[in-house]
């Protein structure tokens, strides 16, 4: 189900005992702020509801997202036309995860990812299977943290024998979160925005192999990792293209172009990108006009 994101700072709810300001996110013994994020948004409802919190929570809460209490209007901070599709959310933002980090040589050429050329620019990270989720991190910007500090690091490769919550490091990058010599080290780390994406929109590559009859195509300069990718068909309906485990989206259906794509991220943000052509240069940058907002 699709809905407007919307944020809650200003507002209240009423409690048995009267109202209560929601600069507190509490109504009795509940908190609404689940994901501890200082603000009430439709994440923090996907939480309550994993959690098993009681029917009276969720239409509280739920009431209070979509407005439906006169007495208490909503003032959205974000754009409305901002839109939320609860199936493709991974998780709230800003979670953590913990686990083990090490060290290897690659992940700059020749990555799971396959985002060749990578820019030097950055640090770059293997991750382990169950987070990389069929490449669904792919591209991912994490904040890595060990004993000795945090940098920031882009997913490009993946660490099959790595535990969930496990890391691989570039062997350049892992002096500066903990000692070399230790070699496996405890790690935290979260997904943060990528620091490209600030000022320009995402953009495409297409697969060598690309025609109007076959289509590989693999979203790049995404603020946050991409779950679903889907194209505009000629009967007005947009249609889902099959995600491969090497990071493109392939299909024999989407014709000679240029493409309408609709890009769902791990936080269900939605956009849509209008006027994209179709390229056989499997080298060629085709700019998007759309980004993710924060």
């Amino acid at each position: 189900m699709k809905r407007k994101i919307l944020s809650a700072l200003t507002a209240a709810v009423i409690t048995a005992g009267g109202a209560v300001s929601l600069g507190s996110y509490s109504a009795g013994d509940v908190t609404f702020d689940f994901d501890s994020d200082g603000r009430l948004s439709v994440y923090d409802l996907i939480l309550a509801r994993q959690s098993g919190q009681s029917s009276q929570t969720l239409t509280l809460l739920s009431d209070f997202l979509l407005g439906k209490d006169p007495d208490f209007p909503q003032k959205p901070v974000i754009p409305e036309d901002v839109e939320i599709d609860e199936s493709c959310i991974l998780e709230p933002k800003g979670t953590v995860h913990t686990g083990e980090g090490t060290f290897y040589g690659g992940g700059y050429e020749g990555g799971c990812a396959m985002l060749d050329p990578v820019d030097l620019r950055y640090y770059v990270v293997a991750m382990n299977l169950a987070d990389y989720n069929n490449s669904q991190l792919a591209g991912a910007y994490i904040q890595v943290t060990g004993e000795l500090g945090t940098i920031n690091m882009l997913v490009t490769d993946l660490l099959p024998e790595g535990k969930k919550g496990d890391l691989d490091l570039h062997v350049d990058a892992f002096p500066l979160i903990a000692p070399a010599e230790k070699g496996r080290v405890p790690v935290s780390w979260k997904i943060i925005p990528l620091d490209t994406a600030a000022d320009a929109p995402v953009c495409y590559k297409y697969k060598e192999g690309t025609t109007q009859f076959w289509c590989g195509v693999q979203v790049r300069n995404h603020r946050y990792p991409i779950t679903r990718l889907e194209y505009l068909d000629e009967n007005g309906q947009f249609q889902e293209i099959q995600r491969r485990h090497y990071n493109y989206f392939e299909s024999d259906k989407m014709g000679a172009g240029p493409f309408t794509f609709r890009i769902t991220d791990i936080y269900g943000q939605v956009i849509i990108d209008e006027g994209i052509p179709l390229s056989t240069d499997d080298t060629e940058i085709i700019q998007g006009h759309v980004q993710f907002p924060e």
